[in-house]
């Protein structure tokens, strides 16, 4: 595997607590151990290693590292943050892909459930009208709803909303897709935690 490739993979990242809080790319978690600001744990003894020690742990065949001039440096798969014990605000990005699921692939209008060719993302008060793209002000909508909601409001197309739509409060773990989840995480992580699938 490339070394750009190996940078990039994600890290899980947990606070002093040992709890999971997010993930960072390989390249990040490498700085955070470099600088004193984590330690790489060893998932299979929770041994929690300072650079200098990491560092000098040896790389099994087969097993990805980044190789320097003077060393191979095994990739940390877990770091363990020495200053941090809190919790970050959970926060999920505003896409597509999460607003089907967090309207579950239903209609926000009529609440049929319909494939997702035949739903499409509707701003409850219209852009030309100053509606923006946000949590709040997005829903989806069956093309029926759509098309008699129109650019008009709810209340001037005589719908009604089944539910005020908000931002969710899922956590970032949730947001790393599953291919990309490490078999060592889940000592720190059920696997019930990862990426919630959507529904077909």
């Amino acid at each position: 595997m490339e070394v750009a490739s190996v940078l990039s993979q994600p890290t899980l990242v947990l606070n002093e607590s040992w709890m999971a809080i997010h993930t960072v790319p390989v390249r990040h978690a490498l700085k955070l151990l470099f600088t004193g600001a984590a330690r790489a744990v060893q998932p299979e003894t929770y041994e929690a290693h300072p650079f200098e020690t990491w560092a000098d742990l040896i790389v099994d065949p087969g097993q990805p590292c980044i190789r320097t001039v003077r060393l191979n440096i095994r990739v940390p798969e877990v770091i363990l943050l020495t200053r941090y014990g809190g919790l970050p605000q959970p926060s999920a990005a505003l896409s597509r892909r999460n607003l089907f699921r967090r309207d579950r692939h239903t209609c926000q209008y009529c609440g049929h459930k319909t494939p997702t060719s035949e739903l499409s993302i509707d701003h409850i008060l219209p852009r030309s009208r100053g509606g923006r793209t946000t949590w709040e002000n997005c829903v989806l909508a069956c093309t029926g709803c759509n098309r008699r909601k129109a650019n008009r409001t709810p209340e001037e197309a005589g719908l009604r909303l089944l539910k005020r739509p908000d931002k969710p409060k899922w956590s970032p773990l949730l947001e790393v897709p599953l291919g990309k989840v490490r078999q060592s995480w889940e000592r720190f992580v059920s696997e019930a935690y990862w990426n919630v699938p959507l529904s077909p």
